[in-house]
């Protein structure tokens, strides 16, 4: 039987390798978006946070997010990402 491969992906703040259901998926639209990705599937620039909430200030307090997506992130965006993280 063979053992299916788990997906991998970085968390841009803490660089930890993780699965990518423990991360979520920030994107940049091609049209100048930025939205919190849920399916992964989203077209556009991508970047990996950590589902946590110290990682998720940690981001905010750095701008890590703001230079990967090369694009300045909104406030509503941020609680948007806050709001996924709690659920």
């Amino acid at each position: 039987m063979k053992i299916k491969k788990i997906p991998m992906r970085t968390c841009v703040v803490t660089k930890e390798c993780l699965p990518k259901k423990e991360l979520l998926r920030i994107v940049k639209t091609p049209e100048g978006e930025v939205k919190a990705d849920i399916t992964g599937k989203l077209n556009g620039r991508g970047a990996y946070i950590k589902k946590d909430l110290d990682t998720l200030e940690k981001a905010i307090k750095t701008k890590v997010l703001e230079r990967h997506l090369e694009i300045e992130i909104s406030n509503d965006v941020y609680e948007e990402i806050k709001n996924i993280i709690n659920n």
